[in-house]
């Protein structure tokens, strides 16, 4: 399948971290930042398989929103995770509209993510090897 990529784009390093870490696996390659210039620059550098974004960005409360309204331009057939402290229905909507694939709250089990990487076609450290039929646990894919 080749090397995917990867961008993950929190401003908790702690969270940067820890995602980044799940995504260092052989064939993956992650771009790990904190900040909405950040993300739009590497958005701006290569297309990306799958975008791991916090919706708040630094106290924006529309950062990962923008995020995602780069990465459609920029990286159209990239899945787009959503993870936020702040699950409301507008946020939900709008994420939709933006292309987001998945809307998970914090904290969000390390497992669920690596799932939906999975069937994004994308290895991680829980999930080494991706088949084409990967099956992932709970379906937390938007209906439609």
């Amino acid at each position: 399948m080749g090397t995917r990529s990867v961008l993950v784009v929190e401003d908790e390093q702690c969270i940067r971290d820890v995602l980044a870490e799940l995504f260092e696996v052989e064939g993956t390659e992650t771009e790990a930042v904190a900040t909405l210039p950040d993300a739009q620059a590497a958005l701006a550098r290569r297309p990306f398989d799958l975008i791991v974004t916090d919706l708040r960005l630094g106290g924006k409360r529309n950062g990962g929103l923008q995020v995602m309204a780069a990465a459609g331009i920029l990286s159209p057939d990239a899945a787009v995770i959503v993870l936020t402290a702040y699950p409301d229905e507008d946020n939900r909507h709008a994420s939709i509209r933006l292309g987001a694939t998945h809307f998970l709250e914090k904290p969000v089990d390390l497992c669920v993510i690596a799932a939906l990487a999975a069937q994004a076609g994308v290895a991680t450290a829980l999930m080494p090897v991706v088949s084409n039929g990967a099956e992932a646990g709970a379906d937390t894919s938007f209906a439609p």
